[in-house]
């Protein structure tokens, strides 16, 4: 059923000859008409795997074009590959080997005779030598042209270009830094802070901060490798760094016929590591007059290099609303769905109309504004670790909250899928709509809390945080929010003493619950001991949260309990249906949703409330007083290991047995989802031992150095 009135519409579709488990992706598209007279292609390869394939493959069926997966050994499995009509096994997992490996992709071009390729975003998007090696075997690229791709994927050519078409720009270098004394000159002479990049980077990889001499010297060094790493092409350049500015996109859309639109903006300012975690649009900051200026100078810049496609004009933007042109990614964006749910348009159907030839359908006056989209990037990483490192693992259950009203799931991934260290952590792009940011945003929220992932540790708990936060609804937002939030690092959420109660008293009744489960299972067994059922009124019980025991009292009177924490009385209301992933309860009135992770014989449960995973221990009265008599574990002293705080590769060891070392020193480098990781000691002394060398993958946890 349409969720929305306006021009975007949304539906609930699925592929027909697909059984339901094999389309766990997100399943819901803002509609926007198809015109099945106009005839585009036969058959689109997808050069793309995970989310974004099966984001175009649900596009071309909606066109009625035969699509072609291509995957790694590791992949064969996959929702994109069995969502396709073709699959082709392009190489083994490491990326260099598979997806961007050219040679084999030309050749499953070939032997499924696709007329057209679809890159996604990532990998082989903005290669304007694959883009060079389709036109030469009469394969249509579906983004723009090789000059377009060359001249915006080099940040030097695209900020001289920008100059020219009259679009503002930051200070900087404008030309190639040689080597790291060069890059400390150069960053001198423009003034610190700077920003170290690579030239042909994006999403994060390649870029450093640097505040002085000897950070530049490390920026230099860890960009260079990162890029070289990433995209092969190891060229920096530097320029000065704006702090505390908002990241504000312009999404564009150009024609092969001189026509260009601006698709309004996509506010990106929440980033950790200069990768983006939660998008909106439109942004809550921009005046009409800033949000028409900054559109005009996207397409002067479109139309300065003969843009023919979908593509993102990202700005900096200051607090007086002065506004920088950072770059232009010639590619579909990973947020693009929020700028689809306020336009109604379907990007991908877009890009794939524009490549055939066909000019846009849409005047600049055409494109509405309708409601307010915001996306959480959901990724398996540990939120409270630098927030998000990468995490691996296989997803024992997943369900998505696709049942709620104005909820999109964006994903690739079904129960079972595996989250490996060989590509990007994300597990879903979870986007929400509604008729303004408040509904939208509480929307967010009630999805995060329907939300199950089991099997990986997430970053929901981040992300709930995130949308909730007084500074993030007042619209205070800039590119360090995260830092400013959680200057110490992000801890989860702080409860108030009512949530408190609320926890307990929700906590104490599951325990109980599950209690009266067992009870009942024991009356009907046939037992020839007979049972004698405890006839308890009130269950006396010692909840420990946070090394606090508090004293509770509950009792139960059908699905209502009465419970008593530290002498405050709540009633919690339930269905308790115990082997529901998901349990809705009200407390006192307040509806609340919550998720039993774990539960233990010794009383120990993890819950998932408000987002952040608790761990709480339930004994009864009895059992909390023999419990006293109980030895405590004693815990590892840390300070003279170091351990791998995720899982990857050993990319460089820098010292040996016997070498003295001093506290924050580098130990070695670790590289996972192809961002480098500085490991250092936690204090001086003398190192002991070495258990890893490079080139060594290594699990989190992994001993690394002994002091």
């Amino acid at each position: 059923q349409p969720l929305m009135r306006g021009a975007a519409l949304w539906t609930l579709k699925h592929v027909p000859h697909y059984s339901r488990p094999h389309l766990m992706v997100s399943r819901r598209l803002c509609s926007a008409g198809y015109d099945s007279n106009e005839k585009t292609f036969d058959k689109i390869l997808i050069a793309n795997r995970g989310e974004i394939a099966c984001r175009v493959i649900k596009t071309c069926k909606k066109m009625g074009i035969k699509t072609v997966a291509i995957h790694s050994d590791v992949d064969a499995s996959s929702v994109h590959v069995k969502m396709a009509d073709e699959a082709v096994c392009v190489g083994p997992a490491p990326t260099s080997q598979s997806y961007l490996n050219m040679d084999a992709i030309m050749e499953a071009i070939k032997k499924t005779r696709a007329q057209a390729v679809h890159p996604g975003y990532g990998f082989l998007s903005e290669n304007k030598e694959f883009a060079k090696y389709l036109a030469a075997e009469d394969v249509v690229f579906i983004g723009p042209d090789t000059h377009a791709i060359q001249a915006m994927g080099d940040k030097i050519e695209s900020k001289l270009l920008a100059k020219k078409a009259k679009v503002n720009t930051i200070p900087g270098f404008d030309g190639v830094v040689k080597d790291a004394d060069e890059a400390v000159r150069i960053a001198r002479e423009i003034g610190y802070p700077v920003m170290i990049k690579a030239s042909a980077g994006g999403g994060g990889k390649g870029m450093r901060i640097a505040w002085d001499d000897e950070e530049t010297r490390d920026g230099f060094r860890f960009s260079s490798q990162e890029a070289a790493s990433s995209f092969g092409d190891d060229r920096l350049l530097i320029e000065k760094f704006i702090d505390n500015p908002r990241h504000i996109e312009i999404q564009v859309l150009g024609d092969k016929h001189g026509n260009a639109l601006w698709l309004n903006e996509r506010e990106c300012s929440i980033q950790r590591r200069n990768q983006k975690v939660v998008e909106e649009a439109p942004s809550i900051f921009l005046d009409s007059e800033t949000r028409r200026a900054m559109g005009e100078q996207a397409v002067a810049l479109a139309k300065a290099v003969k843009y023919s496609s979908a593509g993102t004009v990202e700005f900096l933007v200051d607090s007086k609303k002065n506004f920088y042109f950072l770059e232009m990614n010639t590619r579909l964006q990973v947020e693009h769905p929020v700028t689809e749910c306020i336009t109604g348009l379907d990007l991908v159907q877009e890009m794939i109309r524009v490549a055939k030839g066909y000019p846009l359908r849409h005047r600049q006056a055409d494109i509405p504004i309708n409601g307010w989209a915001v996306e959480c990037r959901v990724y398996a990483e540990d939120p409270y670790k630098s927030f998000g490192l990468p995490s691996i693992g296989r997803l024992s259950q997943y369900e998505e909250p696709i049942h709620l009203p104005g909820v999109r799931v964006d994903s690739g991934i079904q129960p079972g899928s595996d989250i490996s260290i060989y590509y990007d952590p994300m597990i879903s792009k979870l986007i929400t709509y509604g008729s303004d940011r408040t509904e939208a945003l509480k929307r967010m929220e009630d999805a995060l809390d329907n939300y199950v992932i089991r099997g990986v540790t997430h970053n929901i708990a981040l992300l709930r945080e995130v949308i909730i936060n007084s500074r993030f609804i007042e619209g205070d937002i800039n590119t360090k929010f995260l830092s400013d939030v959680y200057p110490d690092g992000f801890k989860g959420h702080k409860l108030t003493e009512n949530e408190r109660n609320q926890l307990l008293a929700i906590a104490s009744s599951l325990f109980v619950a599950f209690q009266l489960r067992a009870q009942h299972f024991q009356e009907h067994e046939n037992s020839r001991v007979p049972i004698i059922k405890p006839q308890e009124a009130n269950w006396e019980l010692s909840v420990k949260l946070h090394d606090e025991v508090h004293t509770v009292v509950a009792s139960n009177s059908g699905p209502t309990f009465s419970v008593e924490v530290d002498g405050s009385k709540l009633n919690v209301t339930g269905t308790w249906n115990l082997a529901s992933p998901l349990l809705s309860v009200n407390v006192d009135g307040t509806q609340r949703t919550i998720q039993c992770l774990s539960r233990e014989a010794g009383g120990n449960m993890s819950i998932q409330f408000l987002g952040t995973v608790y761990q709480v221990r339930i004994l009864t009265k009895l059992a909390a007083e023999l419990n006293k008599f109980m030895l405590e574990k004693v815990a590892e002293d840390t300070s003279s290991i170091l351990r791998s705080p995720m899982p990857g590769v050993v990319v460089a060891v820098s010292v040996k047995p016997g070498d003295m070392v001093a506290e924050g020193q580098e130990i070695c480098v670790i590289e996972a989802m192809k961002m480098q990781n500085s490991m250092t000691a936690g204090k001086t002394g003398k190192v002991k031992s070495v258990q890893c060398k490079a080139g060594d993958t290594v699990g989190e946890g992994d001993l690394l150095v002994e002091l």
